[in-house]
């Protein structure tokens, strides 16, 4: 049996401390990691190599597969085209699907208002710059800047949606690459990973992500899970690899370790 590329030997004999359990749990981020950075956010799909790997895996006997995204429930679902049974947890685990009885997210009266000043705090502040736009989503919002041109008119503006966001009672803000959001419900992909370890109640639990906001994905792994850093910067996983593009070795790896 061959060992993928992207796979070093460090990281192969981590999957095979994973492969070795009975119930094993694989979740992904998708923006940065199974699927590639792209101006364009309503433009990304997953490598291609990334998806059929995913729908491989999906065919394993003891293999739970879940999202764990910052993008709503129903974007995910549309871009990401998950196998059947895949489960999902939304804008950073505010929203989450673990079967057909999972709740919707509903806001009170209160923060459905946050979240109406979050949009229009954000709607304002991506009026003043070409390029910068506004994703809403069911817990609030994001501003992307990565159409912005000229980094230094892009981080200009992430400081002043910041500095808007601050005077919105009840928004909590978050960063990303190329990214501020802010939501009204507190939540995240650490909290998403406790509640599917918990669901699924496998033996080991394997997360890869790209994110500032997957650290908190990472840190919450314990004994033989393994955390997979996708690209630069700074990291509480054990493992990296390069780019999106090398996460389908990983996953190929983990499914000959379970034929």
């Amino acid at each position: 049996m061959s060992t993928p590329n992207a796979v070093d030997p460090q990281l192969q004999a981590a999957l095979e401390r994973v492969a070795a359990h009975e119930q094993i749990l694989i979740a992904l981020d998708f923006d940065g990691c199974v699927a590639e950075l792209v101006p364009d956010a309503d433009a990304a799909r997953p490598v291609p190599a990334n998806a059929e790997a995913i729908g491989r895996l999906a065919e394993v006997p003891g293999v739970t597969l879940a999202y764990v995204s910052g993008r709503p429930l129903a974007t995910l679902r549309r871009l990401a085209s998950p196998p059947e049974g895949t489960l999902l947890f939304g804008s950073h685990g505010a929203e989450r699907c673990l079967g057909p009885d999972s709740p919707g997210l509903e806001l009170s009266a209160q923060e459905e208002i946050a979240r109406t000043s979050i949009i229009d705090s954000l709607e304002q502040v991506a009026s003043t710059a070409e390029g910068a736009w506004v994703e809403p989503k069911p817990a609030g919002a994001a501003i992307h800047v990565r159409r912005v041109e000229d980094p230094e008119a892009a981080e200009k503006v992430l400081e002043e949606a910041r500095a808007a966001l601050a005077l919105v009672d009840g928004a909590h803000v978050k960063e990303g690459k190329a990214v501020v959001e802010s939501v009204v419900v507190l939540s995240t992909k650490g909290e998403a990973i406790t509640e599917l370890r918990s669901h699924v109640k496998p033996g080991a639990v394997l997360f890869a992500g790209d994110d500032v906001t997957d650290e908190h994905g990472f840190a919450v792994l314990e004994n033989d899970d393994v955390g997979v850093k996708v690209g630069e910067g700074s990291t509480a996983a054990e493992h990296r690899i390069g780019a999106p593009a090398d996460l389908a070795d990983v996953l190929e790896a983990l499914r000959q370790l379970r034929s």
